[in-house]
């Protein structure tokens, strides 16, 4: 995995050894086996499953154990298998954010560099939309607990 965190954008990419529409598809439909649960806005409430709604306005969202969801990215762009751009609706202080232009963005896109292997590129970008402290959003996802544990995480679901 490479990485690079610029000021104002955190761009990660891994290489994985499938074919892109395949590629597209665990990270979309088996986000909930990457996003780590304790990675979680519900508060004491467990998250159960962390689900992304596959269409443009749609949510991601985490479910908690009674049922509470908590809705913390749109989707603003879904081109299988090709990429896909969600907001991070998620302040400086770790909380939801219900601002839309307060929002950064995650763009993770699929380069097919054969038949059976593939790029993978994400980047976290306009950061400094979030305002005042967004240096902090900015460094916790660039941590190795953040994007990149995801994306060591997808590697691993890909098998």
């Amino acid at each position: 995995m490479t990485s690079a965190t610029q000021s104002e954008a955190v761009r990660l990419d891994v290489t994985v050894d499938v074919p892109v529409e395949h590629a597209f598809r665990v990270f979309t439909e088996q986000f909930g086996e990457i996003k780590p649960r304790e990675h979680n806005l519900l508060g004491a409430e467990e998250v159960v499953e962390t689900v992304v709604e596959t269409r443009v306005g749609g949510h991601i969202y985490d479910r908690g154990e009674s049922g509470t969801v908590c809705r913390w990215a749109r989707v603003l762009v879904f081109e299988p298998p090709r990429r896909f751009v969600i907001s991070w609706d998620i302040s400086p202080t770790w909380q939801l954010e219900t601002d839309p232009s307060r929002a950064s963005e995650v763009e993770v896109s699929f380069v097919a560099e054969t038949s059976d292997r593939t790029r993978v590129e994400l980047e976290h970008r306009h950061l400094e939309r979030h305002g005042e402290g967004w240096e902090s959003v900015r460094d916790g996802v660039a941590d190795p607990g953040g994007w990149p544990l995801y994306l060591q995480r997808y590697v691993e679901a890909i098998g």
